[in-house]
């Protein structure tokens, strides 16, 4: 059911709608070497295809995982070959991008940059982290976003359709309540939709009847995530109820919105990447233990694996909702930025610059500035920020958990009076 053509590509219209660049790019044959980032099942192998049927070019899928660098350099040999005689280009699919290791990626870099071969990565993992920056810098990321269930119905449709490549060779009545099952339980990946259609209707046939209902679908997949995803939206709503409860303090609720994830079949990666959030947004300097917490408890999921991984999954869900709250670090971060992009690049004062010549001394670079080590380690009444905002404060502790510690011994330094002796501390360029 894969398709061919780019006006048979169901989804993506935020790339592929008219007067996008991809889309421009595929009918103008002017393709740039480009990642495909999304999750399973949204169409990167499919849009792989379709710009090679679409354009004057060579497909050649090569994978990250089963290749190695000699079969790269065949395929670059093969590939000037094509692009110097027959005037053909040549676009090299990566399967699972963010696996390429570094000599793989080094073997591929200097062909990508003049034009030998067209990369096409696929990748479900964030190319940011997952594809080294030389290789990024030279290719377009280019984001695939869930099948909405209305896509998803379409592809099921579809299928029903098709005699040759589909199910339409099979008598079946279909309940719309059970194409919108299928839809919802696919969770935006038209493969899985399609295999459960596949696997429903094997079913009904098995079992000698011609109708698809919601009870075939929920029988032949034999699982409960339909109630996972009853509607479009209920994994937002379950990750948001996940959330709240740990901000409201209450373990006994936030540890079963975690088990209707897992159970669901959520990645528990993605429960731990927002745990981490959480652990610095909503708990912050209240606890700073939570954060090295839930990156223990990533680390060791990862170790264990699934099913003894939810242990330390359980356990840091737990903790974190048990904790202290501040999400006072959260908006000193947000104050700052929005400082930041309000006045720019503001000079940073003489006092606080480095002056590592004789020269940057006599502009006054460090003159001035006080070594809070010669003030029984604080300097009352500096400054540390641009003139223009010597006043603001983006930091407010709360009075929650180890928080109200720091706002103490802020308050008190901020009243100390200035310490005797040496107050000047001497002009220290040396130790800025």
């Amino acid at each position: 059911m894969r398709p061919n053509r780019l006006e048979n590509v169901v989804g993506q219209g935020h790339l592929l709608g008219d007067g996008h660049i991809l889309a421009q790019a595929i009918r103008a044959d002017r393709i740039p070497s480009m990642i495909l980032w999304g999750p399973p099942g949204t169409g990167k192998t499919t849009l792989g295809h379709v710009i090679a049927n679409e354009t004057n070019s060579i497909f050649v899928p090569f994978s990250a995982v089963l290749g190695g660098v000699p079969e790269l350099r065949k395929i670059i040999a093969a590939a000037k070959e094509q692009k110097n005689y027959y005037g053909k280009k040549t676009i090299l699919f990566v399967d699972e991008i963010h696996r390429f290791n570094k000599a793989q990626q080094d073997a591929l870099l200097p062909h990508v940059e003049n034009g030998t071969v067209t990369l096409i990565g696929a990748t479900t993992e964030n190319p940011s982290f997952a594809v080294n920056s030389a290789l990024l810098s030279r290719a377009r990321v280019f984001d695939l976003k869930p099948l909405d269930a209305e896509d998803l119905r379409k592809l099921l449709e579809r299928a029903l359709e098709d005699e040759a490549h589909g199910i339409g060779h099979v008598p079946h009545t279909v309940d719309d309540e059970a194409l919108a099952a299928i839809s919802q339980n696919a969770r935006g990946d038209a493969r899985r939709a399609l295999s459960a259609l596949e696997l429903a209707s094997d079913f009904a046939k098995s079992a000698g009847v011609e109708a698809l209902t919601v009870a075939i679908v929920q029988e032949a997949l034999a699982t409960q995530t339909l109630l996972y995803d009853k509607s479009g939206e209920e994994h937002y709503n379950v990750i948001s109820a996940f959330i709240k409860s740990m901000r409201g303090s209450d373990p006994d609720a936030a540890v079963y919105w975690l088990m209707r994830m897992l159970e669901a079949g959520e990645d528990p990666l993605f429960v731990l990447r927002r745990m981490l959030i959480f652990a610095s947004e909503d708990i912050g300097n209240a606890d700073p233990r939570a954060l090295g917490v839930t990156v223990s408890a990533d680390a060791a999921f990862r170790r264990l694996g699934m099913p003894e991984g939810i242990f330390p999954i359980a356990q840091c869900c737990t903790y974190l909702a048990s904790a202290p709250k501040s999400n006072a670090s959260y908006k000193a971060w947000k104050t700052a930025q929005s400082d930041v992009r309000e006045h720019g690049a503001l000079p940073v004062p003489l006092k606080l610059r480095n002056a590592p010549t004789e020269a940057m001394k006599s502009w006054g670079y460090g003159e001035g500035y006080r070594y809070p080590h010669d003030e029984s380690g604080f300097s009352p009444d500096e400054t540390y920020l641009p003139d223009e905002l010597v006043d603001r404060r983006y930091y407010r502790p709360t009075d929650q958990g180890f928080e109200m510690r720091i706002r103490e011994r802020l308050d008190g330094l901020r009243t100390t009076p200035r310490a005797k002796g040496d107050g000047s501390g001497g002009q220290r360029g040396e130790k800025s």
